[in-house]
């Protein structure tokens, strides 16, 4: 089991995250029930970081002394390996709060697909984890049970909105979670913690028993603490599903079977946007280093243009926001979740509403119901649409020259505690790098790029075109393998 962090390695960022969570595919009835006790013990010892909003050491150990029988031989891909699960996606009998008041006390009725394929596949769900309510914010301090704490720097965000899957990851209380991505919500928060986060393509994971925020953005997506165990995840997770008609009935590859030994006649380009003003002269730096190594590897390292990037966050928050304002129309008081019961109808979702939600899905709501509203839709959401599909065609273009894009996850290290909540714009260009692979359905991958000045996670990101997570996993191993960014 991975250890604990000590206070000060969570200060300081020396949390060692290279042993990899790999496990025993015949883990033996005692050795799980011992791994669970040192995972609670783990939880325990972090319960100043909020990670979960649901993990009860009781149900816990109850839950898998009834799945002893069940996981005894077996030799599913991720036996024996425990999982946490971001609060918006479906687990039976669990709370489903997304995060908000609206939702406290709601048990979910049924299990998410990608939870069935994860117990079929030898894994048990440890608990919930801590978001942005309703997956709505890159800091993970917009929830109603409290801020997520950074496990590098507990005086630090851990990203958003997956923040509590991450910092479950990092920490070792559980060797894999799932997060959700609209907009950068597990890459940003992988690296702002320092560990692996992969965004699948639009459609290769069903969302079905995901709690939508806007649905032609959402993505179920993984974490973990190398890529290996990213790639074991998504290999379960994805797939087609009838009850899910987005989902794509394409072949899941078996990720990794193949590892690359060599980057020679690799294409891989560096978007000249993503290196303007405003990225930290450190991650840069570092991103630029990757790429010079890289390039002495043996790959080919070129510049591209993304002409349509700088609108980019503009057409994600109009986009997002209008979807959100048609989705969340639906916690109005009267068939779940929490409600102000007064005796005028009006009254009572005006009341439900506003007390319900926190101010940062208010925010979004009406931002949305703005620019779908009469005489701004064409102003404003139509628009966004066509800039979307210019954007989806920029990349497109590009990757008919180049086998993958490397650059930055994030324009900055992680931030401290409550440094941008009372500026909203500030906080949503943390998005201003992950977006683009949500408005265009690619996949994307935030991996581990070393450590800032000050001991703070860099992350790395890279991106591929539709389908082609193999390319990413790939390319990404090869770099947790054989690069050292620090130096060490």
């Amino acid at each position: 089991m991975y250890r604990d962090p000590s206070p000060q390695e969570c200060v300081l960022g020396r949390v060692n995250v290279e042993e990899s969570s790999e496990v025993n595919s015949t883990l033996s009835g005692d050795a799980f029930l011992d791994k669970i006790e040192e995972a609670l013990e783990a939880l325990d010892a972090q319960r100043h970081l909020n990670m979960f909003i649901h993990a009860v050491p009781e149900e816990i150990r109850t839950d898998a002394e009834r799945r002893v029988p069940e996981l005894s031989g077996h030799e599913g891909p991720l036996s024996g390996s425990l999982i946490a699960v971001k609060d918006n996606i479906n687990v039976q009998g669990m709370p489903a709060t997304c995060g908000s008041h609206i939702l406290e006390g709601y048990h979910s009725p049924y299990d998410a697909t990608v939870i069935n394929r994860i117990r079929n596949a030898g894994g048990f769900i440890f608990g919930k984890t801590n978001l942005d309510e309703f997956a709505m914010g890159s800091s993970n301090e917009y929830s109603y049970y409290g801020p997520v704490r950074n496990p590098v720097n507990p005086e630090y965000v851990p990203g958003g909105s997956s923040g509590g899957s991450a910092a479950a990851v990092r920490t070792g209380v559980v060797d894999m979670a799932l997060g959700s991505e609209t907009g950068g919500s597990v890459r940003q928060p992988a690296a702002f913690c320092g560990v692996v986060g992969l965004k699948p393509t639009y459609g290769r994971v069903s969302r079905y028993g995901l709690v939508a925020f806007a649905s032609s953005f959402d993505q179920i997506a993984p974490f973990g603490r190398r890529v290996s165990d990213v790639a074991r995840l998504l290999g379960v997770i994805a797939g087609r599903d009838e009850r899910d008609s987005t989902s794509i009935d394409t072949e899941v590859p078996e990720y990794l079977t193949d590892p690359v030994d060599t980057v020679d006649n690799w294409k891989i380009g560096i978007p000249v946007q993503y290196f303007a003003e405003g990225l930290d002269p450190e991650i840069e730096d570092r991103i630029r280093a990757a790429a010079d190594w890289l390039q002495g590897q043996g790959a080919e390292v070129v510049e591209v243009d993304l002409p349509h990037t700088e609108y980019a966050i503009a057409t994600y928050y109009i986009l997002t926001t209008a979807e959100a304002s048609s989705n969340l129309a639906r916690y109005d008081g009267m068939r779940y979740g929490y409600r102000e019961d007064v005796p005028d109808l009006e009254e009572t979702y005006r009341g439900t509403r506003s007390n319900g939600f926190g101010p940062e899905v208010k925010r979004r709501i009406m931002l949305g119901t703005y620019v779908l509203s009469a005489g701004y839709y064409e102003a404003y959401y139509s628009k966004a649409q066509k800039v979307r599909r210019l954007i989806k065609e920029d990349y497109d273009t590009v990757f008919e020259d180049v086998d993958v894009l490397i650059s930055p996850t994030t324009p900055t290290t992680a931030f401290p505690l409550e440094s941008k909540t009372a500026e909203p714009l500030q906080m949503y260009l943390s998005d201003i790098y992950t977006v683009s692979a949500n408005l265009t359905g690619i996949p994307a991958i935030s991996i581990p790029a070393g450590h800032s000045s000050e001991g703070l996670p860099i992350g790395l990101q890279i991106m591929a075109p539709h389908f082609e997570e193999e390319t990413i996993f790939r390319l990404a191993e090869y770099i947790e393998r054989n690069w050292q960014p620090d130096g060490e």
